[in-house]
C-alpha cells in the first residue's frame, strides 16, 4: 500500500508539473529528467560511508530547485553535487539501484548497476515483492503495475486473482492488454487479465520447480487495437511450497577407513539434492545416522555432520581394530530430511557402506622353525613349501609374503618364490646339487611383507626359519671330456690309423665302477672303438670329398656305459677335421662347345678346369691339347688365367661334329692329370641360326692328317677366291691370339 501512494502521489505531482510545464514553456530543447539514465558502478568488497561513488546528471530544466532523490536502497542518497554517497559502510548491495529524481517540473528515473557482487538468493518476500526497489523503467507512468506472487500447487477453484494493473489514465474507451510467456505465448493461458477493470487472474496450479517465474508485458489498447499505454513490466514471482523430498545422488554408498584412524577421521561425503527453492527452508537439509549394523562394539562408532553430510569416526583408534572387530563391515542407515531437519520436513533415506581397511601391524611368522626337505643329485624343481601365518587381511600387501634365502647358498642352487595362491613359500633346486660334492644342505629363510610393517611393530625371531636339504645319491652316467673332442686327421689314411683316444669319466667317485665305449653314431662308418680304453681307429678310408662330410667335418657319437646299477651312461661326440690329399683329378668343364663353319672369330669356347680337391692341390690348371700328332695344325689353346683357357681353331672346318683331346693338370705334388675331350660342334649359321650336324663325331688327330696334304697342295696349284686364301693361308700360318 506505502508503495501504491507514493508512485501515485508521484504520478500526480508529474501530471502537475507537466501542465505547469506547458505553461512555462520550459527552456527549449530541454528534455525535464535524468540526462544519462543507466550507471555503472563496481563493487570491490564495500562501500565506505560518505564515499562519492558515481555522479548523476539530472536537469528539471528550471534549475533544479527543490529536487528531491529518493534511492532503493536506503543505505545511499544523493547529496547536493548530485552524487551517490553510502550514509553508511555496505558489505553488500543490490545489483541494481534505482534513482528516482522528482521536482516540480521533473519527475524521472535512473538505474545504476553494480557489478562484482556475490551471486545471492531471494530469502524473503520483501526480496520477492521488491520492497525498497524502483519499479522497471517506464516511458509512460500512469500504469501502475504492483509484483505479483502465486503460491505453486494451489487447488481448484480457478481462476484465482492475484493482482491488480491500474492505470490513472485509463478512459472508457481503453482496454487492458497482457502478452508474454504464460499468457498469449507458450505456456499459454496460465495468467489472464481483466480488460476493464486490469485484474490479473492464474487459471491453474503452477510449478515452481518447472517456471520459477514470469515476465510479461501489460499495455491498454482502443477498441481499434491502436497502442495507448505500454507496454509495461509485469513479473509474476512463483513462491515455493515443500513439494519435494531429498534425493541422494545414490542409493548406496561406500567408503573405507584405515584401522588405527584417530577419532574424527573423516569416512565418506553423503550428499542429497532438494529441488525445492535453495533459499528456503524447504530445501534446508539435514543429515542423521539412524541405524548402525553391527552396532558392536559400539553403536556409535560413526557421526555424521549434520548440514555437510561428512562421515567421521568417533571410535577411539585403539578399538577400531580390524583384527578384534567383530566385522571389518559397517552398514549406515543415514536420512535426509528438508526443512532444516524439523519434524515437518521430508526425508530421503541412502545407506552408506564402511571397510575397516587392514594396516599391516602384524609381521609374518613361519608356522616351523625348521623344515626338511629330500633330493635326488641332479634334478631340479620345488622341494619343499614353506608356510607362514599373518593375521592381516589376505590379499593385501600386509599379508602377502615375501621369502629371501640369507644364508646357506653360497653357490646360489637354489631359489623360493611365493605361491600366490596360498602365501606359501615355494622353495626349489635352480642348479641340479652333485651328492659327491656335499650332501646336506642347511639354509636360513626370511620372511617379509610387500608393505613395510607399522613404526611400532618389527619382524622377530618367528619371522625366520631353518631348512635341512638331504642330497640323495644317484648312479650318474659317465662324461665325456673334453665334449666334443675335435682333432684332426689327412683323409685316405691306411686302415687302422689311429685317430684319437676318448675319455669319460665316472662322477660317482665314491663308487668304484669300470667303464665301456661304444660307438653310437657314425655315419660313413670309418670308425671303430676299443670297448676298453676307448681308442679310436680308423676302419675304412677317411674321403674329405664323401657327402657325410660338411664343411671338411666328420662328426660321429660314442656312448660310454658303467657297470652301476641300474647302468647309466653318458654320450660324447668326437669331430674329425679332414685334411686334403690329392686324390682327384681335375676335369674340364664344358664338355660341348659350337662354332659356325663360316666364322671370321675362330675362338671357339673358354675352357674352365674344376677339381673335387682343395688348393693348392687344385688351381692353378694347365690346360692343353692332347698328344695326338698334328692337332696343333687346326688347334690351339691359350691360357685366360689360373683356372680357365682359349680354345681356337687355326682354319675353317667343315660342317661335323669333332671330338678334341684336351689334357689338364692340377698343381698338387705330386700333381694329378687328365686325358679329356670336348666335343666341338661346326654349324652352318644362317640368320642366327646354328644348323649342326646330328652324326658321330671325328677324331681331330685323323681329320688333320687327311686334310692338311690337301689344302697345302691346292694352296700351290689352284687360284682361289680371297675367302678360300684366308682359309689355306690358316693351315701354314698361325693367326695371332
Amino acid at each position: 500500500m506505502e508503495i501504491g501512494v507514493r508512485v501515485l502521489l508521484a504520478f500526480l505531482v508529474h501530471q502537475v508539473a507537466h501542465v505547469g510545464g506547458q505553461e512555462d514553456g520550459g527552456h527549449e530543447g530541454c528534455s525535464p529528467g535524468f540526462q544519462v539514465k543507466r550507471y555503472q558502478l563496481a563493487f570491490r568488497g564495500s562501500f565506505q560511508k560518505g564515499q562519492a561513488l558515481v555522479q548523476v546528471e539530472f536537469d528539471d530544466c528550471a534549475g533544479n530547485q527543490d529536487v528531491q532523490f529518493e534511492v532503493s536502497d536506503p543505505s545511499f542518497f544523493v547529496d547536493g553535487d548530485l552524487n551517490l554517497v553510502p550514509q553508511e559502510d555496505v558489505l553488500q548491495s543490490q545489483p541494481v539501484l534505482s534513482i528516482h529524481g522528482l521536482s516540480a517540473h521533473a519527475d524521472d528515473t535512473a538505474q545504476v548497476e553494480v557489478t562484482g557482487l556475490p551471486a545471492q538468493s531471494l530469502h524473503t518476500f520483501r526480496d520477492i515483492l521488491g520492497v525498497g526497489q524502483m519499479l522497471p523503467f517506464r516511458s509512460k507512468r500512469s500504469l501502475l503495475i504492483p509484483p505479483m506472487i502465486v503460491t505453486e500447487n494451489q487447488r481448484a477453484p480457478f481462476p484465482r486473482k492475484i493482482g491488480k494493473v491500474i492505470s490513472t489514465e485509463r478512459l472508457g474507451n481503453h482496454i487492458f492488454r497482457l502478452t508474454g510467456p504464460g499468457a498469449d505465448q507458450h505456456p499459454k493461458g496460465l495468467f489472464t487479465i481483466d480488460i476493464d477493470t486490469g485484474e490479473v487472474s492464474v487459471s491453474r496450479s503452477l510449478d515452481r520447480e518447472a517456471i520459477d517465474s514470469y515476465q510479461l508485458e501489460v499495455s491498454t489498447t482502443d477498441f481499434t487495437g491502436n497502442l495507448v499505454e505500454g507496454p509495461a513490466l509485469l513479473v509474476i514471482t512463483v513462491i515455493d511450497q515443500n513439494d519435494n523430498r531429498p534425493i541422494f545422488k545414490e542409493p548406496s554408498y561406500t567408503g573405507e577407513v584405515l584401522e588405527g584412524s584417530p577419532t574424527g577421521t573423516t569416512v565418506m561425503t553423503m550428499t542429497a539434492l532438494d529441488a525445492d527453492d535453495p533459499g528456503t527452508d524447504n530445501a534446508a537439509l539435514r543429515y542423521n545416522i539412524v541405524r548402525q549394523s553391527p552396532d558392536k562394539p559400539s553403536p556409535n562408532m560413526f557421526h555424521i555432520d549434520a548440514e555437510r553430510g561428512d562421515i567421521v569416526t568417533v571410535i577411539s583408534n585403539k578399538l577400531l581394530d580390524r583384527e578384534t572387530l567383530p566385522t571389518t563391515t559397517y552398514e549406515l542407515e543415514i536420512v535426509a530430511k528438508d526443512m532444516a531437519g524439523s519434524e515437518v520436513g521430508l526425508t530421503g533415506t541412502a545407506t552408506a557402506t564402511i571397510t575397516i581397511t587392514d594396516k599391516n601391524d602384524h609381521a609374518p611368522e613361519f608356522t616351523h622353525t625348521l623344515f626338511e626337505a629330500h633330493v635326488f643329485e641332479g634334478s631340479t624343481g620345488v622341494v619343499v613349501n614353506l608356510t607362514v601365518d599373518d593375521r592381516d587381511d589376505p590379499d593385501t600387501g600386509a599379508w602377502r609374503a615375501i621369502y629371501s634365502i640369507i644364508k646357506g647358498d653360497p653357490t646360489l642352487s637354489f631359489k623360493i618364490q611365493t605361491n600366490p595362491d596360498n602365501n606359501e613359500g615355494m622353495l626349489s633346486v635352480s642348479k641340479p646339487l652333485d651328492y659327491e660334492a656335499r650332501a646336506p644342505h642347511t639354509l636360513l629363510i626370511k620372511v617379509e611383507n610387500e608393505d613395510a610393517l607399522v613404526p611400532d611393530v618389527g619382524y622377530g625371531p618367528s619371522s625366520t626359519a631353518t631348512v635341512h636339504i638331504t642330497v640323495l645319491d644317484i648312479n650318474e652316467g659317465p662324461v665325456f671330456f673334453p665334449d666334443p673332442l675335435i682333432v684332426s686327421r689327412m683323409e685316405n689314411i691306411p686302415l687302422g690309423s689311429f685317430v684319437a683316444s676318448l675319455n669319460a669319466t665316472d662322477p660317482d667317485i665314491l663308487q668304484i665302477q669300470s667303464i665301456r665305449y661304444a660307438v653310437l653314431r657314425d655315419p660313413a662308418g670309418w670308425l671303430s672303438v676299443s670297448p676298453v680304453t676307448g681308442t679310436v681307429n680308423t676302419s675304412a678310408s677317411l674321403d674329405r670329398e664323401s657327402p657325410y662330410v660338411h664343411d671338411n667335418k666328420y662328426t660321429a657319437v660314442f656312448i660310454a656305459t658303467d657297470n652301476g646299477s641300474p647302468p647309466a651312461t653318458g654320450t660324447g661326440t668326437l669331430v674329425i677335421h679332414l685334411e686334403d690329399y690329392n686324390d682327384n683329378a681335375p676335369y674340364v668343364v664344358p664338355s660341348i662347345a659350337r662354332v659356325c663353319e663360316d666364322a671370321h672369330d675362330m675362338n671357339v669356347a673358354i675352357v674352365g678346369g674344376r677339381d673335387k680337391d682343395l688348393p693348392p692341390n687344385a688351381a692353378p690348371f694347365k690346360i692343353e691339347l692332347g698328344k695326338q700328332l698334328g692337332l696343333d695344325n687346326t688347334w690351339k689353346v691359350t691360357r685366360v688365367n689360373s683356372t680357365h683357357s682359349q680354345v681356337m681353331l687355326l682354319h675353317p672346318l667343315k660342317m661335323a661334329n669333332y671330338q678334341l683331346p684336351l689334357l689338364i693338370t692340377d698343381s698338387g705334388v705330386p700333381p694329378l692329370s687328365n686325358n679329356t675331350e670336348i666335343k666341338v660342334q661346326v654349324c652352318v649359321c644362317k640368320k642366327n641360326k646354328m644348323h649342326c650336324s646330328s652324326g658321330p663325331s671325328h677324331h681331330a688327330s685323323l681329320l688333320v692328317l687327311l686334310a692338311t696334304p690337301l689344302l697345302v697342295l691346292l694352296c700351290q696349284e689352284v687360284k682361289l677366291s680371297p675367302a678360300a686364301e684366308e682359309v689355306a693361308e690358316c693351315t701354314t700360318k698361325k693367326k695371332p691370339t
